[in-house]
């Protein structure tokens, strides 16, 4: 099986996939996988995006140029890592997957038409192209931006450790346009959606629990 969870920037994917990770290894064969995979020569191109050498603003990259950079990083993932183990009946929890393009590349498209045409080329190439396994379960974290900017105010950027942003996270119209384009592809793709704050943002424990509640294992 097949976990993912996806969100926008600091929506606790990295947190409640690993606690549900811990959770779920207590009883079946279960592996944590995360992307992009930064040890990796193949996140190469990832790196000099997010650092901006591609450009400093997202929309400065193709939707499907930058898509590129994810696909082949995860695509060699796949082949050297946890293929294998996947094939094989293991259990995979994934902290974001291709379903991280759908999020945030198709952010940068306004046309509703044009997004969808994006969204089944994407589905195409990763699922079908490169046969990367579909998911079986996708928890989408909806943290709200004006929520998920102050949880970010204090986070190390996850390629070099400092404190300063890459393109996405310092833009925030851009942050917030990938919310509400993550609620459109939810809802598309049938994602489970987990409500991660109203008034205020809900416990770790409580939407752990939630999560566990939604996968049924």
């Amino acid at each position: 099986m097949l976990i993912v969870f996806e969100g926008v920037d600091a929506s606790g994917k990295a947190t409640q996939s690993e606690r549900v990770f811990e959770y779920l290894k207590t009883k079946y064969d279960t592996r944590k996988i995360s992307f992009p995979d930064y040890d990796s020569p193949s996140s190469a191109l990832v790196k000099m995006y997010l650092a901006g050498e591609f450009g400093e603003k997202p929309e400065d990259v193709s939707p499907y140029a930058a898509s590129a950079f994810y696909a082949v990083d995860r695509y060699a993932s796949f082949k050297k890592d946890w293929g294998g183990f996947l094939a094989d009946g293991g259990t995979l929890v994934a902290d974001r997957y291709v379903t991280s393009n759908m999020i945030h590349q198709a952010a940068k498209i306004k046309d509703t038409a044009e997004k969808d045409k994006y969204l089944h080329w994407i589905y195409d190439f990763e699922y079908e192209k490169l046969a990367l396994p579909k998911p079986d379960k996708v928890i989408f974290l909806d943290m709200p931006p004006h929520f998920a900017r102050e949880l970010m105010r204090e986070r190390a950027n996850k390629i070099t450790g400092e404190a300063e942003k890459d393109i996405h996270e310092k833009d925030a119209e851009y942050l917030r346009r990938a919310y509400e384009n993550a609620v459109y592809v939810a809802e598309k793709f049938g994602w489970e959606r987990i409500i991660c704050a109203k008034d205020s943002v809900r416990s770790i424990e409580d939407i752990t629990n939630e999560i566990i509640e939604r996968i049924g294992l």
